[in-house]
Formats: structure tokens, C-alpha cells, sequence
């Protein structure tokens, strides 16, 4: 899940929108933690769809 997503219980608004001290820290935490948390899911199809490429391409050069 990315944190664009997540709801802050202290103040009820989206954390990424950072409103909030609790909401700073826990956006903080989230985009130390993993650099896959920050991107978008079309952001992932769109990464997935370039390897996916990338090893046809591979395959297709060394028959």
C-alpha cells in the first residue's frame, strides 16, 4: 500500500498531505523505509510493462 492512501487517526486527513506532526513523522518514516512505497500503482504497471519489454528484447536477440 502506498501512503497516499493511508488516513491519519489523529487528524482524519490523508497522510500524504502531512496536515499534522503524526502525519510528517509517518510520511517521513514511509518514504525512508521503501523506495517502492512512493510510487503510484500506474507507476508499477508502467515499470513492469519496461522489463517485461526489456527481457523480450533479450530473448528475441540471443535465438
Amino acid at each position: 500500500m502506498t501512503y497516499d492512501r493511508l488516513v491519519c487517526a489523529n487528524c482524519a486527513a490523508p497522510v500524504s498531505e502531512g496536515r499534522c506532526p503524526v502525519c510528517r513523522a509517518n510520511r517521513e518514516r514511509l518514504q525512508q523505509e521503501n523506495f517502492f512505497a512512493g510510487l503510484t500503482p500506474m507507476m508499477l504497471i508502467a515499470l513492469l510493462a519496461v522489463l517485461i519489454a526489456a527481457v523480450a528484447l533479450l530473448a528475441h536477440q540471443t535465438v
